[in-house]
């Protein structure tokens, strides 16, 4: 965070790993985005009380890296906070895209999927 906000950045990424204390009250800006990455409960609340705005929660589906996933009902669960929002990640692709619109999140992220349609190269 410190360098962050000597660099003047507009954001920093928390990973699910990092359980420091808390980062709401150290004045970095209204516009500055703390991002945050969550495997089940537990670390999402540790990240909303780290003050993370946006946190991705992985993995939604089964992915070629983990054998373990959360699948929509595990996905839905894990109740949205108000005030964050929360992004679905991990094994999105062409077969399970449409499974997304039963997940209660507020947007997605995909890098395999994006890449082999030729979205992104």
């Amino acid at each position: 965070m410190k360098i962050a906000k000597e660099l003047r950045l507009n954001g920093v990424y928390i990973p699910s790993f990092n359980k420091l204390a808390n980062f709401k009250n150290l004045n970095l800006g209204k516009d500055f985005i703390i991002l945050g990455s969550a495997h089940n409960r537990i670390q999402l609340i540790n990240k909303i009380n780290q003050g993370c705005t946006e946190i991705f929660i992985a993995p939604i589906f089964k992915t070629m890296k983990s054998k373990t996933f959360l699948d929509v009902v595990k996905f839905n669960l894990i109740q949205k906070p108000p005030n964050i929002k929360i992004i679905a990640l991990g094994g999105i692709n062409s077969f399970n895209f449409s499974r997304l619109k039963s997940v209660k999140c507020d947007g997605f992220a995909s890098i395999s999927w994006i890449k082999k349609t030729g979205l992104i190269s």
